[in-house]
């Protein structure tokens, strides 16, 4: 058994970005970081995005972790922790003393009853290594899911010349976060870049048919296609944490300095559940909360304490459209519109929840994000009236 000042479970952005926390303020501190995949940490977003452009590189990915004085264990999983004594056993039988321990676990891709062999479930750059030589080697391509994740990987696929149907049941792309109208304008411009949609259409079986896929979905629709890649979303990967009896609801719930409801136990990423002033308790599954919260749960643990009160954006691009998005959206709270000119080209999309501003999308409004963040944290209730023309 090997001591360590710091272990970190989980080899993804919140876990190098912890490392960075660390090492702002503990230059010597001895850290392993034990990860599941066979790579060392790596980001994640252009998977998805710069990947398929040509803006981006493979080798332009990796974190280089290594270079912050970190022990890696990779290709092996923490099967239990000891909180009393302060160890971590993982699979291959090894143990981990730690003085603070940070889990960034992540989250595992929600998987649907059926398909087995025959469905990508899109996560980690293996997923995106196999969907890349598919797509050189051209076919036909189902996308099951219309959310973040799947909308990206449609457009990826489809300006990578391939033919692409989108299955999802919703009225459209992303209508779970956008309103009518402007779900109504992506669903036509996918069509417009040959993508074909199935939407209101729910998925009941995956089967092999010779070497092509037969996609069945509950009303009936079949299509035949070569291949099959999903994105409909993740379950939170806190098995740990309900193993050792840590507060857990939808996530693994932290206080302020990212601590959980144990001493000397940390939480950030994907698996972290936090409450915020202006946001409430939320869960974010994005790259800029990954990343602050995980530098954040450094400097927490290397004795620097910072309380985490950031204001989490995201962003995508969809074909030659884009937007960046501030605090968390739902086409279920009132959306006040805001566009700039006909159309729906650039605009301004403020989310209030009981008259509180929770969300902003900036729909090919760029260089808004800071502003967005003042206006959520300005006090006082919100009308829609005072909104138009804020950013």
């Amino acid at each position: 058994m090997k001591p360590y000042t710091y272990v970190i479970v989980g080899g993804g952005m919140a876990a190098d970005s912890a490392i960075q926390g660390i090492r702002e303020v503990d230059e010597k501190g001895t850290i392993a970081l034990i990860g599941s995949e066979n790579f060392p940490p790596y980001n994640r977003p252009p998977l998805t995005k710069k990947l398929w452009t040509g803006k981006r590189k493979l080798e332009d990915i990796w974190r280089q972790t290594a270079k912050q004085g970190v022990d890696l264990y990779l290709n092996q999983r923490v099967v239990s922790i000891d909180p009393d004594n302060k160890i971590v056993k993982d699979d291959q039988g090894l143990e981990y003393e730690y003085q603070k321990l940070l889990l960034a676990t992540g989250g595992t891709p929600r998987k649907l009853p059926f398909g087995e062999g025959l469905i990508r479930y899109f996560r980690t750059v293996e997923d995106y290594q196999a969907l890349r030589e598919q797509a050189d080697n051209g076919g036909s391509f189902a996308v099951i899911g219309g959310g973040f994740i799947g909308s990206e990987l449609a457009a990826a696929l489809s300006m990578h010349g391939q033919e692409v149907s989108i299955i999802f049941p919703g009225s459209g792309i992303c209508d779970n976060i956008f309103p009518p109208g402007l779900v109504e304008h992506i669903n036509a411009y996918y069509k417009e870049k040959g993508v074909k949609l199935l939407s209101g259409e729910e998925v009941a079986d995956v089967k092999a048919n010779g070497k092509a896929v037969d996609v069945k979905t509950k009303k009936g629709t079949t299509i035949t296609v070569d291949h099959v890649v999903a994105g409909i979303g993740i379950a939170p990967n806190v098995e740990l944490a309900d193993q050792i009896g840590l507060e857990v609801d939808n996530g693994i719930v932290v206080g302020e300095d990212l601590q959980t409801s144990r001493a000397d136990i940390y939480a950030a990423g994907d698996v972290a559940k936090f409450s915020n002033l202006f946001l409430g308790k939320l869960r974010v599954e994005h790259e800029d909360n990954t990343n602050t919260m995980g530098k954040y749960a450094g400097r927490n643990m290397a004795g620097k304490p910072t309380p985490y009160d950031h204001i989490p954006m995201f962003y995508s691009d969809l074909f030659d459209m884009g937007y960046e998005a501030v605090g968390p959206l739902s086409s279920k709270m009132t959306m006040v519109e805001d566009w700039k000119g006909k159309g729906y080209k650039r605009g301004v999309i403020y989310y209030l929840d009981n008259g509180h501003l929770r969300g902003v999308l900036l729909w090919n409004v760029w260089d808004q994000v800071d502003a967005a963040r003042d206006l959520i944290r300005a006090v006082g209730p919100k009308r829609a009236g005072d909104l138009i023309g804020k950013i």
